[in-house]
């Protein structure tokens, strides 16, 4: 049914949350899995138009995903990652639509109104510029 999931990471905790079920989800299924991470810092956001280098947060970002591909693929997974820069939602969009995935599984925090209105949401904002189907899984508040 779901041949390859993007699963998009915040390099926090509340990654383990959609990480387990993915695991899940993609042994029952024989899914791929395709990690993705946007960096959204000032240089991550700038990266192309300024021509700078890689921050030092998008290189542990980077160190962040190939880890967790190196743990799925021990454990016998197809997985694959992208590191992004820029805008979240558009970026998890273009990387859903680039890697063929017909899946993204993503972690959400639950914010309400205010919390959405201060912090945004990249799970609503997603929701309107993608067709691929979106399963959300509430992070456990640690």
């Amino acid at each position: 049914m779901y041949r390859r999931i993007l699963v998009p990471l915040e390099h926090s905790p509340a990654d383990d949350t959609i990480v387990a079920h993915v695991r899940l989800l993609a042994k029952r299924l024989g899914s791929a899995i395709v990690f993705v991470h946007v960096a959204d810092g000032w240089v991550a956001r700038n990266i192309k138009e300024l021509d700078l280098r890689e921050s030092e947060e998008m290189r542990e970002d980077r160190a962040y995903l190939e880890e967790m591909c190196a743990r799925f693929e021990a454990e016998g997974y197809d997985v694959d990652a992208v590191l992004a820069a820029g805008d979240p939602a558009k970026e998890i969009a273009a990387a859903a639509e680039r890697e063929h995935c017909d899946l993204i599984a993503m972690a959400t925090h639950g914010h309400r109104l205010l919390e959405d209105l201060v912090k945004g949401s990249t799970a609503t904002a997603l929701r309107h510029q993608t067709t691929v189907p979106i399963l959300m899984v509430r992070s456990e508040r640690k």
